[in-house]
């Protein structure tokens, strides 16, 4: 006898239908699991057979083959083992089969039969809605993200038996708790930074228009304290952007089952982080700058990370959006996030600072700055120097004022923006022709220039406006 069902797997953050074929015949007592599945699939035979007789079902003495559909795509993880079960329950009668072929299922099996959550069940919805299936069967944690997604039934139980039970019509599912919103915390102030008013505008500027910020000075001089304070200038995000947020990091295995996320997530990846760590590598999981989808990445001492990881992040800067394409497949995933770089004006540190002399040689000082490749750096609209001599002036404005007029100019961006007007344009001709400004330059001088003018509340990008913006592109 023949019993299907269906379950999903993971390719970044989308989930792919699997239809799960289990035939019962007779035989040598055999259970094998075909259709490319990786080891930990494998060894769903174990669980399944033990989570099957621990529950007081029967496991059939006879040769049992499960097939995973479609079979030339690997399968990878744990969330097929209660597809599989059904499958053969499905399959030697124990269950009926008629409503396990309109249905999905995905939960790792305990030995005991009781159900675990597993990643990505916000995807899983979405896909079960797609192929209108009937209902999705999920532990309560996996069941209480998916319930976020509409177009389909989320069915919530604890053990494989619960399960049986359902769908002989014996039970009622168990309630399906809301997820709990889980926010950043407490974000840091920006008036704890000392001094450097011009990088404490160029960060409001950067929040208001989501340019990418580039800021440069020796170390202890703030620059690190800066970047973590941009997520409290950024607004909430709204609910389809916590819905996204969420589903990147379920994807990835980072968010805690049972919870959504609804603050902007803020990344700092380590300068020994790979290009695969950053864009996503060869299990085709999310990379650190599709994490930090809808906040902001952060890459302290930005020329240490390897030349083949900064390089990975140009298309992913400009696109916002990155596409991975490996032998066995390729995927899109997104990356709108404001990117925050740091780095010291030379090896030692030390630089311009009036206080300490600097030892670099300039040999040594070539190298350096040499490792940032000029269309990089084109990407970052924003680029200031943070000296320490300013860190220790006065306190600066709080958060929750810069926060205001950042909401108010991301408004009036949204609406129409700033129009550029004449002065502000032969000004920009000007630029062009004196520092031979390339078009993508061009073009993001006219978008800083904007967010500046939607800052001050003007209709119109005069020509103070325009300058501001194309001095932020002259520091290096």
């Amino acid at each position: 006898m023949v019993a299907r069902t269906t379950t999903f797997w993971l390719t970044g953050l989308d989930a792919r239908r699997v239809d799960v074929e289990a035939h019962v015949h007779r035989g040598v007592p055999t259970f094998v699991v075909v259709g490319l599945a990786d080891r930990a699939v494998q060894e769903a035979r174990q669980r399944v057979r033990s989570g099957i007789t621990s529950t007081q079902f029967e496991f059939p003495l006879r040769r049992v083959t499960v097939n995973l559909a479609p079979a030339h795509e690997r399968k990878e993880g744990a969330g097929f083992d209660l597809a599989i079960a059904l499958a053969v329950l499905g399959a030697s009668g124990q269950v009926p089969p008629a409503r396990i072929a309109r249905i999905a299922a995905a939960a790792e099996l305990a030995l005991d039969g009781t159900l675990r959550p597993v990643r990505g069940a916000l995807a899983m919805a979405a896909a079960a809605a797609r192929h209108d299936l009937d209902a999705l069967v999920l532990a309560p944690e996996s069941a209480g993200e998916a319930a976020a997604i509409a177009g389909v039934p989320v069915m919530a139980a604890r053990t494989l038996d619960q399960v049986v039970d359902l769908l002989w019509g014996r039970a009622e599912p168990e309630p399906v708790p809301p997820p709990i919103p889980v926010a950043a915390g407490d974000l840091p102030d920006l008036a704890d930074v000392r001094g450097q008013s011009g990088a404490r505008r160029a960060l409001e500027i950067s929040a208001a228009g989501r340019h990418n910020l580039l800021m440069v000075g020796p170390p202890g001089s703030g620059k690190t304290m800066l970047a973590r304070r941009l997520p409290g200038l950024l607004p909430a995000p709204s609910v389809e952007e916590s819905l996204e947020i969420s589903r990147v990091h379920s994807a990835a295995g980072l968010l805690e089952p049972g919870t959504r996320l609804v603050g902007r997530p803020f990344r700092a990846p380590h300068h020994s982080a790979s290009a695969a760590a950053l864009v996503g590598g060869r299990s085709l999981r999310p990379g650190e700058v599709t994490l930090a989808h809808h906040g902001v990445l952060f890459l302290d001492e930005l020329p240490e990370f390897s030349r083949p990881a900064l390089e990975a992040l140009r298309v992913p800067l400009e696109e916002r959006a990155v596409t991975i394409a490996r032998a066995h497949g390729s995927i899109s995933m997104p990356a709108d996030c404001v990117v925050v770089a740091a780095m010291n004006p030379c090896p030692c540190g030390h630089s311009g600072d009036p206080a300490v002399e600097c030892t670099c040689t300039a040999q040594r000082l070539a190298a350096y700055v040499g490792r940032l490749s000029g269309p990089l750096l084109d990407r970052f609209e924003l680029r200031v120097h943070a000296p320490r001599a300013l860190a220790h002036g006065p306190a600066g404005e709080p958060s929750a004022a810069v926060a205001d007029r950042v909401a108010a100019a991301r408004e009036q961006l949204a609406a129409a923006g700033p129009r550029l007007g004449e002065a502000a344009e032969r000004l920009l001709t000007r630029g062009i022709d004196a520092t031979l400004l390339s078009g993508r330059a061009a073009a993001r001088a006219r978008a800083v220039a904007g967010t500046i003018a939607a800052l001050s509340g003007t209709e119109t990008v005069s020509a103070e406006h325009m300058a501001e913006a194309l001095a932020y592109r002259e520091v290096r």
